[in-house]
């Protein structure tokens, strides 16, 4: 079996570094064949013949053929369709080149593309669907409702999912809404596998003493309660509310410091904990690569992940939940987001915030202090990254399954597609 993976990101970004490769690994340990389609923005400038031949060597190397295109952001719209059409026809001859069974889309645009090059070449298409796309955008504040890249992108879903012979969903209630029971859709069985962003379970193996010294000692938390965010700032990330808490939590107990890990400028969250009187001293923010975010997370005690509760995020699977639970950290997070709540509830690994005020931050910090007096906490948080989140034992064999699903035939009492929302 040959794979086509189709990606609108570029090949460094750390999505596609710790998410999309992971993935294709596993699938390759079924006999798949990969081949990589990434967009690369400023292609030009970004990627020098160097780079590119040393990242073609070290893919082909684990069997992954990687080829790209550029990247085009402006003007908006006219460059997405653009980027589809090109794509598409791109996936298009690489399909009848290299004899692909399966074109794999990765969110709405890279399964366009599969569609269109569907239609042209018959390979068979998965959807992996990473959220509602429509709705994210517009929950994130850069869509306005029904306007009319809202209204396209419903139309092209609505597309989308007749062309599709099996689906990823990120979350159980993502499939309940995508794929009710009863609903065939066009009568066809066609597999769905709920995969939530997992991770690499060996790359958060649990550090020595000595080492995790070492990590306090950087993070300069020699003493003190590191409480750590991780991850993007802004749009449906609340940096405000984040602000407000570690405001609280370093009220609560002045030993307290803030560790915010992040690619975002830095500024995004410094401002808002020196306007709530947060000291230089009581913060750290850091740009960090992928590589070195267990070794950071080690160092901490408890972590933070606030997510805007809005309707986009019933499908939402923040990887920074696996992160943080592999690294044995019990999390503080908005309820609401995806099947969080029940993974923190059902395995007592962390907090839910329900109201975004200082009695919650307060009554959520003495409860995560009364998990961890209780004992056992960071070996349950692992066991429950073991259980739910592991790229090998979750995520890998559903894929496989997935595939061998698509080309068997799906078994009977299978989920069936409802045709979109």
């Amino acid at each position: 079996m040959h794979t086509l993976y189709l990606c609108y990101f570029g090949l460094r970004e750390p999505l596609v570094q710790t998410q999309v490769l992971p993935y294709l690994r596993e699938l390759m340990r079924d006999g798949v064949r990969v081949t990589l389609l990434t967009f690369e923005p400023d292609r030009r400038r970004a990627w020098t013949d160097e780079a590119a031949a040393e990242w073609t060597e070290a893919l082909a190397a684990e069997g992954i053929r990687w080829t790209s295109l550029p990247y085009h952001k402006r003007p908006s719209l006219p460059a997405t369709v653009y980027d589809i059409l090109v794509g598409a026809a791109v996936a298009a001859r690489i399909v009848r080149r290299d004899r692909i069974d399966v074109l794999h889309g990765r969110s709405h645009v890279a399964t366009a593309m599969g569609a269109l090059a569907k239609a042209i070449t018959g390979a068979r298409l998965v959807f992996d669907i990473r959220g509602f796309n429509a709705e994210e955008y517009v929950d994130a504040g850069r869509w306005r409702a029904g306007g009319l890249k809202f209204r396209l992108t419903k139309r092209a879903e609505r597309a989308i999912f007749p062309a599709a012979d099996g689906f990823v969903v990120l979350t159980e209630r993502a499939r309940d809404i995508l794929f009710p029971a009863g609903l065939a859709g066009d009568g066809t069985a066609r597999p769905v596998e709920v995969i939530p962003c997992c991770v690499d379970l060996n790359r958060f193996a649990v550090l020595d003493p000595e080492a995790r010294d070492r990590s306090r000692r950087e993070l300069g938390l020699d003493g003190r309660r590191g409480i750590v965010y991780l991850g993007a700032l802004g749009g449906w990330y609340m940096t405000a509310e984040m602000a407000d808490f570690f405001a609280t939590a370093v009220r609560q107990d002045p030993t307290t410091k803030a560790i915010i890990l992040t690619q975002s400028p830095p500024e995004m969250m410094a401002e808002p904990l020196r306007r709530r009187g947060v000291a230089e001293s009581d913060f750290l923010i850091r740009k960090v690569v992928p590589a070195d975010v267990p070794f950071f997370l080690a160092g901490c005690d408890v972590a933070l992940s606030f997510i805007t509760p809005c309707y986009s995020k019933i499908s939402s699977s923040p990887t920074k939940m696996a992160e943080y639970l592999a690294s044995g950290l019990p999390v503080v997070c908005t309820a609401g987001i995806g099947d969080v709540d029940q993974v923190v509830t059902d395995d007592q690994v962390g907090v839910l915030v329900h109201e975004m005020n200082e009695a919650s931050y307060l009554e959520a910090l003495r409860q995560v202090d009364k998990l961890q007096r209780e004992g056992g906490l960071a070996e349950r948080c692992r066991a429950t990254a073991q259980r739910r989140f592991d790229l090998e034992s979750v995520g890998g064999v559903r894929y496989r399954r997935l595939y061998r699903r698509i080309f068997e035939g799906a078994p009977n009492g299978a989920s069936e597609a409802a045709g979109g929302r």
